[in-house]
């Protein structure tokens, strides 16, 4: 049986710890400030903002919502990031995506302040995770990290395999392991013999997007198994890109869905903001 890695336990205390350094800032006259934007009305976004107004207020920062109609131009909206680039009392600047078609998504990534950007989206911040001196780590891959050291597993020299090239999850997943001195091979669409390549991890990472993708036959006995996936399965219920079920027997430690890597994403984004604002300070 494989041990479970909470993801609710481990939010909860990334978030006492955000708490807890915002109230020292705030002793120094310095309150942490996110600003979110939502063009539109994607249900699934909606939830996403709910839940990070809901997280600010609980660990004390300043919450600012801006939620514009869906026909919004690309001119309105670099206006706004412009405006909030400039606010001192804003110290993250996040725009939620899917943004509707008509606008430019990566236009609007890179008109928000790197010192801003707290899902570390732009560029200049891409570079500074590559090369290990960073400022914001996206947050699902930074709090896939955290579950990975709040269960005391050793990344060095351990055989990691990364299943998604995303931008926002995949490449940076890698970097991450490799900057603990992971072996990191990074699974995509392409990629020749998946499931030979799998089965050899100590540490894999599933973050493809598809229902319980990932089978008992493509993990190695006593390996540690991340779900990144948020997916509906046949009968409409939440599950992951891993098939738990099936692997969960196999495995030594795994992540839930709902209740693992999910909760993470929200706290390493107050972890982020955290960070912005105490650079600010």
């Amino acid at each position: 049986m494989a041990v479970i890695i909470s993801g609710k336990e481990v939010s909860a205390k990334v978030r006492a710890e955000v708490k807890e350094a915002c109230e020292q800032l705030k002793a120094k006259g310095v309150n942490p400030g996110l600003a979110v934007i939502i063009v539109g009305d994607d249900p699934a976004s909606r939830v996403y903002v709910n839940n990070k107004k809901k997280a600010c207020a609980e660990v004390g920062f300043l919450s600012e919502e801006y939620a514009l109609p869906a026909e919004t131009t690309q001119e309105e909206l670099l206006e706004l990031i412009d405006r909030l680039n400039k606010r001192e009392d804003i110290d993250g600047i996040l725009c939620q995506l899917p943004l509707p078609k008509h606008l430019d998504e990566k236009a609007v990534i890179n008109a928000i302040s790197p010192l801003k950007d707290v899902d570390a989206f732009h560029p200049s911040n891409v570079g500074k995770i590559m090369i290990g001196d960073y400022d914001f780590l996206p947050c699902t891959p930074a709090g896939v990290m955290e579950m990975i050291h709040f269960a005391g597993i050793e990344v060095s020299g351990k055989n990691c395999v990364v299943i998604g090239r995303s931008n926002i999850v995949g490449k940076p997943m890698a970097m991450l392991l490799l900057h603990e001195n992971g072996t990191v091979t990074i699974c995509h669409s392409r990629t020749k013999n998946l499931k030979e390549v799998c089965s050899a991890a100590d540490i894999l990472v599933a973050a493809v997007g598809k229902p319980k993708f990932v089978k008992a036959d493509m993990v190695k006995e006593g390996a540690v198994v991340l779900d990144v996936g948020i997916n509906r399965d046949e009968n409409g219920k939440l599950c992951g890109d891993v098939d738990f079920a099936e692997v969960e027997p196999k495995a030594a430690y795994i992540t839930p869905v709902p209740g693992g890597v999910g909760p993470m994403t929200i706290a390493m984004l107050m972890k982020n903001t955290l960070k912005a604002a105490q650079n600010r300070a």
